[in-house]
């Protein structure tokens, strides 16, 4: 099988991969010796006498959709033992921060890796995060009687895995699940067409909506991030941006500046380089505009703050009176609108967010806006900027948009809950 094949190489790869700091490279290397890691892990942490859930989710994204279940599972059912794997090196540092027993990265997807995996783990359930399971591993845990299943899952309208060859390849993977929690009925009907039984679908929403919720309302504006930060002056918190979207949001804000001269932007790259960094902080320097980076920022006077490092976007919308999300001048797509929304914040995007059906939502819901040139941008901030009330209403409507999406992390634990009975 050539699929099969392909896992073989890249797994004979890792023993031979040079070094480097590519996400492809740091991906191979990482699954040097994982066998031997989880069977350590294994041989002195598996307690026979707890049943285990292994949950994967391939990046931080997928992952996000899965921690506020495994929160529920781990305060609920202290009987159980929590596997969480992944993906993409992304992903590391965030899976260090999860509340479960065992966390490293998913073996390739060969049938030897697979076996041994399960091997070490003995899962009761093993569940997959958004929308990727995995074939060989699907049809070995089944064969072992391990139950599968999906949360928060979904499948865009476009997605290549509706193609007749893509279908092909993984019907037989979606076929073994034995429950799946779609995101919303679009999501339900799409999912049946790729393979998964109709009778296992259920409609539990998305698990995301309670996760930025319970962050926004944790946020303590007395950390010592957000004190240092803390202002009067109006702020717009732009984050996880691409060049794409700076390259209109920056000039966007070279007018602002110049009706709203007490207003200071915070933005946050989605890759925040030294290259990125600087490119950023280049631009600031040709218009004249103040700057400086996050580490060292106070409450004073700075134009633009850059923000250096990554894991503190979502509370940095906290300071937000409007925000821009990146992604919508970009083709990898926009990244999430709701964060900010959680907050009782009116969003900004980027034109390319058709696929995005939270920023549909929260269009359609008079929380959000979508600018397709500086021009926009401009219009549409200085709108907000200006007005109190408008800027005020629109935030209400995000934050009753995410509200309304809650109870889908219950909803999904219930669904783990059942595969383990």
């Amino acid at each position: 099988m050539a699929y099969e094949g392909a896992g073989a190489i890249a797994r004979l790869a890792a023993d031979f991969a040079p070094q480097g700091n590519s996400k492809a490279l740091r991906s191979i290397r990482a699954r040097r010796g994982i066998r031997a890691r989880y069977s350590a892990w294994a041989h002195a942490n598996r307690d026979p006498e707890r049943r285990l859930v292994w949950m994967h989710a391939p990046s931080v994204g997928e992952g996000l959709q899965a921690r506020p279940v495994i929160d529920i599972l781990r305060r609920r059912r202290p009987d159980l033992q929590l596997a969480y794997t992944f993906y993409s090196p992304s992903a590391e540092e965030f899976a260090r921060s999860l509340s479960v027993d065992f966390c490293d990265y998913l073996p390739f997807d060969t049938t030897a890796d697979a076996r041994a995996a399960l091997h070490s783990l003995t899962p009761a359930a093993l569940v997959f995060s958004k929308l990727d399971v995995w074939p060989v591993l699907a049809q070995e845990a089944s064969t072992l009687g391990v139950r599968l299943g999906l949360i928060s899952a979904t499948l865009a309208k476009d997605s290549s895995r509706k193609s007749s060859s893509g279908a092909a390849f993984l019907r037989d993977a979606y076929a073994l699940l034995d429950s799946v929690g779609a995101i919303d009925t679009g999501d339900a009907k799409r999912l049946a067409r790729l393979g998964v039984r109709a009778s296992v679908i259920t409609v539990t929403g998305d698990t995301r909506y309670d996760q930025v919720w319970a962050r926004a309302h944790t946020a303590k504006p007395e950390s010592e991030l957000l004190s240092a930060l803390s202002s009067n002056r109006p702020t717009v918190v732009a984050g996880s941006t691409w060049p794409s979207d700076e390259a209109a949001l920056l000039e966007a804000w070279r007018t602002l500046r110049l009706t709203f001269p007490s207003a200071r932007l915070i933005i946050a790259p989605h890759e925040p380089s030294e290259t990125h960094l600087l490119a950023i902080e280049q631009w600031a320097v040709s218009a004249g505009i103040s700057h400086v980076r996050l580490e060292e920022a106070k409450s004073g006077n700075a134009e633009v703050i850059v923000v250096d490092r990554t894991g503190v976007l979502g509370d940095l919308y906290a300071l937000a009176g409007c925000a821009f999300v990146g992604g919508g001048f970009h083709r990898a797509g926009l990244h999430s609108v709701i964060e900010p929304a959680a907050f009782g914040v009116p969003v900004l995007f980027g034109p390319r967010y058709g696929c995005n059906r939270d920023a549909t939502l929260l269009i359609a819901r008079g929380g959000g806006l979508s600018a397709s040139s500086t021009s926009e941008i401009t219009t549409h901030l200085a709108r907000w900027l200006a007005d109190d009330s408008e800027r005020k209403t629109a935030g209400a409507r995000a934050a009753d948009m995410v509200r309304d999406g809650l109870g889908a992390a219950e909803r999904s634990a219930a669904l783990v809950e059942w595969l383990l009975s």
